[in-house]
């Protein structure tokens, strides 16, 4: 996970990323609540109230940490979604596996994460629904490319039908609901309500 670049030496020549990387170090090690602005400051060599003009509250550090991540599961979706010789219905199963597994691999790696996965929930809730919707709409393009190719029978809405998926594969991208289940565990029960939603997308035929 590249929530902050690692290295011993924040790159000066970008402040930004510097203050990305102190913040990254720290909350990975102590966690969201244990670590200070003031601390993040000191990391990047900067005063306490010169980081504020990059960032106005730790959790606009955090937010900005998150969509780094964002940024790179997006990568990742696009990749599959390119593939031309993945069928539509190997997509979408490789879609939801590959969230599910690099986002439990970074929390199993980095713990101390769920924490600020807590925060953004009940303090940036309107980013986590920006981040639903920009999945929502790579979902719909799988099923439209899955209708065009017959993988999938016509849906009376492409779009409701991409957020019926995304609502009935909602666990599996949401580690706060994971508790102590294991990485092959949530993947077999994964490959159980795929198996559901393949059906529903076939017996409209």
């Amino acid at each position: 996970m590249t929530l902050t670049q690692p290295s011993d030496t924040p790159d000066k020549a970008d402040p930004r990323l510097a203050i990305l990387q102190a913040a990254g170090e720290r909350i990975l090690h102590y966690g969201y609540n244990k670590t200070t602005m003031s601390e993040i400051a000191s990391d990047c060599g900067m005063s306490a109230g010169n980081i504020y003009r990059f960032y106005p509250s730790k959790i606009d550090i955090a937010e900005a940490m998150t969509r780094r991540f964002n940024t790179e599961t997006h990568a990742g979706y696009t990749a599959i979604l390119r593939d031309s010789a993945r069928s539509p219905s190997r997509k979408l199963r490789d879609f939801f596996a590959f969230r599910l597994e690099r986002t439990f691999r970074t929390f199993e790696k980095h713990p101390k994460l769920m924490e600020l996965a807590d925060i953004m929930a009940r303090e940036r809730p309107e980013f986590l629904a920006e981040e639903h919707a920009q999945e929502r709409i790579e979902i719909e393009k799988i099923l439209q490319e899955g209708q065009a190719s017959g993988d999938f029978a016509p849906p009376a809405d492409l779009t409701i039908t991409a957020d019926l998926v995304q609502c009935a594969m909602m666990k599996f991208r949401i580690p706060q609901l994971w508790t102590t289940e294991q990485l092959q565990a949530l993947q077999d029960e994964m490959e159980g309500v795929l198996g559901l939603i393949f059906t529903g997308l076939s017996a409209r035929r």
